[in-house]
């Protein structure tokens, strides 16, 4: 199966949680489920949020507080699982289940989170729109633009962004605090929504409430967020850890509920009131008011629209890559996965608009929290089964009220989804509706009774009992390319490979216009002279007493090339300088380093100029 790299690698035990007072601890362990919680309040909860309450005054209430509970539970699960084996959601299925059903999985999680985007992007397109009058057309191209943002912020660690998502929420919850203030709701008629009841004409809504609150995604960034914080990893360490991330997922998710019950109860106490249907989020925008008699409403809904829109990319970008390495042992820059999975989101959003208007994007929000509810069967059964599993979490496995539990939460998921299969199917003809529901149901099917490949959580040895095998390093690659890094990494090389009697291959890739056009039949006085320079440095190699060889090649990927140069020469170690630039300029320069480190299986060694 392959070893995986740690999830989110680049922030991955980044936070130092051994405080003295336990405060302290309990805030440095708070921060995940705040970016979890954004998901609970994206523009797709607003979509069904409003439906629901102003089609159904309070009567869907409680499916937000059982939905949420369900959710607490779930996070719970995720955050336990991420701790305990230090693994994310998508690498244990990915070790646990055969490759084409590994695949499968992804294909749908893919799927839940591409839905979950076209979420996020109308929303924050129809924020533009209320707050500026920007065309929802134009302001969903404008909101693909918010990929080098994420890559800005990503750069600064994984506490900066939790504080401006923890900003984004306070806002959101502010400005409703301020709607409901001015909506006067009457507070009998809240608490009558929290009686459960359901029927067919609400069926669809509650669903995609179920879906837009229980967000299959999540449970994927959940599971590899907590692994951001650094523990021991004795069981008891494990154990306070889950207890920490317990009390963060509470009090975030419980805040989500409040600003979705808000958002219900706003549109019930002003829409369902007065007998208006919203079907477009606009239409709820321009009725704020008038109903409530001030611009002061609409104003403070659009921002927090705009706002909920917009945090919630950072997460969903984090996302789609935990979801990719983890299924497929694949590291793709952020920057690019947001690219790919932000022109999925696009093209239906920019059709709808275009064909259907501003009414066709509510639906359209409304039919994406449905494809994250069918979705959700698929990672919540893997989930409750991997941590019920005591190979995988020894002591820490769950306890059997637990296990019940989340069976009995799983269970409600999958019955709500075979109705809403059922109602939404029934109008098209048996082998369409069977071609589309078999293949899901075989595939739940499996995942539900298979057993998965176990994988025993390792114990871990004292420090005196561990074992090193000292590497021998015989064939050491330095690429080099006309700076003074070439010369600090090439005394690195010969320092580690002195003691073995390595032989030095230096590598160098001409990638000017002549050399693409001509490749190795280039010939030009600057070539000429860089020959000359890589010469000179072989010869200094030389006279250490190691032998050295030097390949020029010609061609514009320059990492490309090196990786192919390595993979054929297989050498014990690369020896690579780094410049020093990042975030913006990587997209300038490039990222030779990961690209190359990602694309080998030896190990690299980078080298900096000396301060």
């Amino acid at each position: 199966m392959g070893s995986s790299a740690p999830s989110l690698p680049e922030v991955h035990s980044s936070v130092p949680t051994q405080y003295p007072s336990l405060w302290k601890r309990m805030f440095a362990f708070a921060g995940p489920a705040y970016l979890v919680s954004v998901g609970y309040m994206d523009p797709g909860n607003w979509a069904t949020d409003i439906e629901g309450g102003s089609r159904f005054g309070y009567q869907l209430l409680w499916v937000l507080v059982v939905s949420n509970l369900m959710a607490i539970l779930l996070q719970t699960l995720a955050a336990r699982l991420g701790i305990v084996t230090g693994r994310d959601l998508a690498q244990a299925c990915r070790e646990a289940y055969p490759k084409p059903v590994s695949w499968a999985l992804w294909l749908l999680a893919e799927i839940a989170i591409a839905a979950c985007d076209l979420a996020e992007l109308l929303g924050a397109a129809i924020g533009l729109n209320l707050l500026f009058g920007l065309p929802l057309i134009a302001g969903v191209a404008l909101t693909a633009l918010d990929t080098l943002l994420i890559l800005w912020f990503g750069r600064f660690g994984i506490r900066l962004i939790e504080s401006i998502i923890l900003g984004f929420i306070t806002v959101i919850a502010g400005c409703f605090v301020l709607e409901i203030f001015l909506a006067k709701p009457a507070w009998r008629e809240v608490a009558s929504g929290l009686v459960p009841r359901l029927d067919a004409n609400s069926l669809y809504v509650a669903v995609a409430m179920l879906g837009a609150t229980v967000m299959p995604h999540n449970l994927y960034l959940h599971s590899s967020l907590v692994q951001t914080r650094s523990f021991a990893a004795d069981p008891r360490s494990k154990r306070l850890a889950c207890q920490f991330n317990l009390i963060d997922s509470a009090i975030a998710l419980n805040g989500a509920l409040l600003v979705n019950a808000a958002i219900l109860i706003l549109a019930a106490s002003t829409f369902h009131r007065n007998g208006i249907v919203v079907t477009e989020i606009q239409q709820a925008h321009r009725m704020l008011e008038p109903l409530l008699g001030t611009t002061l409403a609409g104003a403070a809904f659009a921002l927090a629209l705009l706002f909920s829109g917009q945090s919630s990319t950072i997460t969903g970008t984090m996302a789609g890559q935990i979801v990719m390495e983890g299924f497929l042992n694949f590291r793709m820059r952020p920057w690019l996965r947001r690219l790919i999975t932000r022109g999925v989101a696009i093209v239906p959003a920019a059709l709808t608009i275009h064909f259907t208007g501003d009414q066709g994007a509510f639906r359209l929000l409304i039919l994406s929290q449905v494809v994250l509810s069918l979705q959700l069967p698929f990672a919540i059964v893997p989930l409750i089964r991997f941590t019920a599993d005591r190979k995988r979490m020894g002591e820490l496995a769950n306890a059997s009220w637990v296990r019940a539990l989340s069976a009995a939460c799983a269970a409600l998921i999958v019955a709500l989804n075979l109705w809403l299969a059922w109602n939404e199917l029934r109008a098209l003809p048996a082998w369409a509706a069977l071609g589309l529901i078999s293949p899901l149901a075989a595939l739940l099917a499996y995942v539900t009774m298979a057993p998965p490949r176990g994988r025993a959580v390792p114990a871990m040895p004292e420090a005196r009992e561990l074992q090193f095998a000292e590497p021998v390093y015989r064939r050491i690659l330095v690429p080099v390319d006309h700076s003074a890094l070439d010369r600090v990494a090439l005394a690195h090389a010969v320092a580690l490979g002195k003691p073995h009697g390595a032989v030095i291959h230096l590598l160098h890739v001409e990638e000017g216009v002549t050399s693409q056009v001509y490749g190795d039949e280039a010939r030009t006085a600057e070539i000429e002279l860089g020959r000359q320079y890589f010469e000179d440095l072989a010869a200094a190699v030389r006279r250490t007493g190691l032998a050295a060889e030097l390949e020029i090649l010609h061609g514009k990927e320059v990492k490309t090339l090196i990786i192919q140069f390595a993979r054929a020469l297989r050498p014990d170690l690369i020896v690579m300088g780094a410049h020093g630039h990042r975030g913006l300029m990587d997209l300038v320069f490039g990222a030779t380093i990961n690209e190359v480190r990602h694309g080998v299986d030896v190990p690299v060694l980078v080298v900096r100029l000396p301060s």
